[in-house]
C-alpha cells in the first residue's frame, strides 16, 4: 500500500473530519471568549476594583527613556496572566456545561425502555404458520 492511499485512507476517517470540525470551532469560540473576558467580564471586575485596567497591570522593571525613540520599557505584565486565567475559567466551565449537557442526555436515552420489535407483516405470520404446521408433522 502506497503512502498516498494510507494517507486518502487516514482522511477518510470520521474522526479526522471531526477533529478538523472542533479545532475550527474551538479558534472561533477563542474569539469568542477573548471578546467576553475583555469587553465584558473585566470591565465591571475593573469598576469594583477602582477602575484598575487588569490587561495593563505590570511591574516596571526598566522604565522607557523618553529621550530615546525605541522602547526600551521591560515589565512582567501579570495583568495578562489574570486575564488568561480568567479565559481558562470561562472556557472551562463552557466545555463542563456541554460536557454535563451530553452525558444528561446519553443517560435519558440509556434509561428509554427498550422498543418493542414491530409486528410481524402478514407474509412473515402467514410463513411463521407454515413453519409451526411442518415442525408438528415432523
Amino acid at each position: 500500500m502506497g503512502i498516498f492511499s494510507e494517507f486518502r485512507e487516514f482522511i477518510q476517517r470520521g474522526n479526522v473530519v471531526d477533529l478538523a470540525v472542533g479545532v475550527i470551532i474551538g479558534a472561533a469560540f477563542n474569539d469568542i471568549v477573548k471578546v467576553l473576558v475583555d469587553q465584558v467580564v473585566m470591565p465591571p471586575i475593573g469598576m469594583l476594583m477602582s477602575g484598575v485596567d487588569f490587561s495593563k497591570l505590570a511591574v516596571v522593571l526598566k522604565p522607557d527613556d523618553p529621550a530615546t525613540e525605541a522602547s526600551e520599557l521591560v515589565a512582567i505584565q501579570y495583568g495578562a496572566l489574570i486575564n488568561a486565567g480568567i479565559k481558562f475559567l470561562i472556557v472551562a466551565w463552557v466545555v463542563f456545561l456541554l460536557v454535563k449537557a451530553v452525558n444528561t442526555l446519553r443517560r435519558q436515552e440509556a434509561a428509554k425502555p427498550p422498543e418493542a420489535p414491530p409486528a410481524p407483516t402478514p407474509q412473515e405470520a402467514l410463513l411463521a404458520e407454515i413453519r409451526d404446521l411442518l415442525k408438528t408433522r415432523a
